[in-house]
């Protein structure tokens, strides 16, 4: 979004004198006369910097103009970070579907490239359903020994040590969502 300063090419804390020299530098370059052949965008573009220039010569005028810009500003910046936070929330809950979508068909007893391919199916990014199918089939298996450990044996058999079965989940879940691996 072109400024009245950037029309006429100077800061917006420029002097009185800055905005007198750029206004009839950037007048002489934009003036009709100067321009033949690009007269009638040259005449649009000579009105805008007259007006520019009117503005900003005014001291009353520009401190309305600046408050009005700044307010302006301040109002996009708000925009934009609203409209930032609704995409962030709407990739979340797309990849927690997509989570959900993974583990469903893992704890179903598919393997990760049927995964992956579903995955893919519903529009998830290759990379991003690499790394979730990897991390669901490692979950599921950890899930799936958790409950081999865990599940009663017969009275002569012992039972195997195990770690702790929290350390297992996170240490899957931590490598197979970021692709991290020992």
């Amino acid at each position: 979004m072109a400024t009245l300063y950037d029309l006429l090419n100077v800061r917006d804390d420029a002097s009185d004198e800055e905005i007198k020299r750029a206004y009839r530098r950037a007048a002489m370059k934009a003036h009709p006369d100067r321009n033949v052949g690009r007269e009638v965008h040259a005449h649009v573009q000579f009105q805008e910097i007259k007006e520019a220039y009117a503005i900003l010569s005014d001291p009353e005028q520009r401190r309305v103009y600046d408050a009005v810009y700044a307010e302006e500003i301040t109002r996009l910046a708000r925009e934009q970070e609203e409209e930032a936070r609704v995409r962030e929330a709407a990739r979340e809950a797309e990849y927690a579907r997509h989570v959900a979508l993974a583990m469903r068909f893992a704890e179903q007893g598919h393997n990760r490239d049927v995964v992956f391919g579903v995955l893919l199916g519903r529009d998830c990014e290759a990379q991003l359903a690499r790394r979730i199918a990897d991390g669901a089939i490692a979950l599921h298996a950890s899930r799936q020994a958790q409950a081999d450990t865990t599940a009663p044996r017969p009275s002569g058999e012992p039972q195997a040590e195990a770690e702790p079965s929290h350390a297992n989940i996170f240490s899957t879940l931590w490598h197979g969502m970021f692709g991290l691996h020992p």
